[in-house]
């Protein structure tokens, strides 16, 4: 029950990070005395490794773990990337400066700012794939979520409310696999006691 706890816990901190994300540029970089937003981002996704455990019997044992892992690493390389451009405080320039410098580099901008992160958002989708015969609404749902995502993030151009309504369905299907496996799993132990 820990890890679920966790999970949902990281769940929680992702939306709070995506809301913050939304009051714009200005807002994020006047935050005092440390990033909210970019810390509920970090902490959002170290909690998310518990899906790992979860849905998985280890953390690399399959496909989903794989991917899931790598996307935690990218996304906490991309949270270390936005404390750094929180650093530059109001110097715009110097903040667009940074941002150009690390668009740049096909060897930053890859792995911690395209690619790597939505590795995280598959992983959470394949996750939710294996439960879809038994728990298709749930599993349906958690997928639409990371479509919405992705969709608000890449084809709208990082559209912040689709962005937002994204991870609260993502969410919605992840916590309902959560709490249906748990009361399959007590009803299948009962099963086994009669």
């Amino acid at each position: 029950m820990k890890l679920k706890i966790y999970a949902v816990t990281g769940l929680a901190f992702l939306i709070l990070n995506q809301i913050f994300l939304l009051q714009g540029t200005e807002f994020i970089q006047t935050q005092q005395p440390i990033d909210y937003a970019h810390w509920l981002l970090l902490l959002g996704v170290l909690l998310s490794l518990s899906f790992n455990y979860i849905f998985s019997d280890g953390i690399f044992n399959n496909t989903a773990t794989v991917l899931t892992s790598i996307g935690i690493i990218a996304l906490t390389g991309q949270a270390v990337i936005d404390f750094l451009w929180w650093s530059y405080g109001t110097d715009y320039d110097g903040m667009n400066n940074l941002i150009n410098q690390i668009m740049s580099r096909p060897s930053i901008r890859i792995p911690f700012i395209t690619i790597g992160p939505a590795l995280f958002y598959l992983g959470l989708a394949i996750h939710a794939g294996k439960f879809i015969r038994r728990q298709t609404l749930f599993s349906l749902v958690t997928i639409l979520g990371v479509l919405i995502t992705g969709l608000g993030s890449f084809v709208f151009d990082n559209n912040r409310y689709i962005v937002i309504l994204g991870h609260i369905v993502l969410s919605l299907g992840i916590i309902g696999l959560l709490f249906k496996k748990d009361t399959m799993n007590n009803k299948s132990i009962e099963l086994e006691k009669q």
